[in-house]
């Protein structure tokens, strides 16, 4: 799923260029909307699903088994 990832972000990353879209501001998209902001968005929205789906699958495991650990306290804690 890592490699997976890797290859979308790359993809997000390039088609955030959308040198197409630079001198144009048509077509409206729903008759208000300019295209490249209309593009952005998108790139936008499918950047928050990928870093939560990234935050689902991705997350290291050792992470939260350091987090469920009780806590030392007193002078064997290293403080």
């Amino acid at each position: 799923m890592k490699n997976v990832s890797v290859v979308l972000v790359v993809f997000l990353v390039l088609g955030h260029h959308d040198f197409w879209n630079w001198h144009r501001s048509e077509p409206l998209i729903l008759g208000f909307i300019p295209v490249g902001l209309a593009w952005h968005t998108m790139i936008s929205l499918f950047a928050a699903v990928l870093a939560a789906l990234m935050a689902r699958y991705n997350w290291p495991p050792s992470v939260d088994a350091l987090e469920s650990m009780p806590e030392q306290t007193g002078p064997a804690a290293g403080h």
